[in-house]
């Protein structure tokens, strides 16, 4: 399992995660919600192994994550940021094919060909990253981090799959194909934390919600307890008429406008 404890970051005097703890274990998928600044985005990095901590430490499996050598935490997990830069017009196939690298895939070329088929993109290996659409582009970078973990459990030890909003720019049906495939990830034995903002697609996906706001967790558990109008009222400020899915008791939120 991947351990957080008792992790904080600062800058410029302000503490952008404060003191926060977290348990991403096998089999789980992992959502993480809150309004802008929460610190959402800085959590992950800190658990992926990119940021390192001002106090507190992440461990992969009792091993310090600062320890691990980039060689091997890149064969353990695979991360999707929030945006990626690129400063030359790769193909679809080289940009997955990066994943499978990484991984240390003896067939990069391949892996990298199953992982854009398994995001709705076969055909498209030649086609130029910066002539698609904002959608395809992040299926090809979630392709990516696809052949860089393309098993969820890697002799005996699972694999995680960190998320920075990877709906974003999809239109419904790619939002839901995204998800189900992650989610796929985890019930297979592999690890997902995904950041989200729509709040009915967490409570639809995730096993366990994290509610950060301010930096800090302020609510975490299965979704059916976790969100509730108390809460959106008080993260998000907005009264927010939260129902229930009778047969499944799923919550979904509606926001009403303030001015209603």
């Amino acid at each position: 399992m991947i351990r957080a404890e008792n992790v904080t970051v600062s800058r410029a005097g302000r503490k952008l995660i404060d003191s926060v703890s977290l348990t991403l274990e096998p089999g789980r998928f992992s959502v993480v919600i809150g309004p802008n600044g929460a610190g959402k985005s800085t959590l992950m990095k800190v658990l992926s192994g990119e940021m390192v901590p001002d106090s507190g430490h992440v461990s992969y499996y009792g091993a310090d994550v600062a320890a691990c050598k980039p060689a091997d935490l890149a064969r353990r997990r695979a991360v999707l940021p929030q945006a990626t830069q690129l400063a030359f017009p790769f193909s679809a196939l080289e940009i997955a094919r990066m994943g499978a690298v990484a991984n240390g895939s003896l067939n990069p070329g391949e892996e990298a060909r199953k992982a854009l088929a398994r995001v709705g993109l076969r055909g498209f290996e030649s086609r130029p990253y910066p002539s698609m659409s904002g959608g395809e582009q992040q299926r090809v970078q979630f392709a990516r981090a696809l052949a860089q973990v393309p098993r969820p459990v890697v002799d005996g030890v699972p694999c995680a799959l960190f998320l920075d909003e990877p709906t974003a720019s999809l239109d419904l049906g790619h939002q839901i194909s995204v998800l189900e495939t992650a989610r796929d990830f985890a019930a297979a034995g592999g690890m997902v934390l995904a950041i989200l903002h729509d709040l009915n697609l967490a409570a639809e996906f995730a096993d366990h919600l994290v509610v950060l706001n301010h930096g800090c967790v302020v609510a975490e558990g299965p979704c059916h307890d976790t969100v509730s109008d108390e809460m959106i009222a008080s993260v998000y400020g907005i009264a927010g008429a939260v129902g229930r899915v009778p047969a499944a008791h799923v919550p979904y939120v509606l926001p009403q406008s303030r001015h209603r």
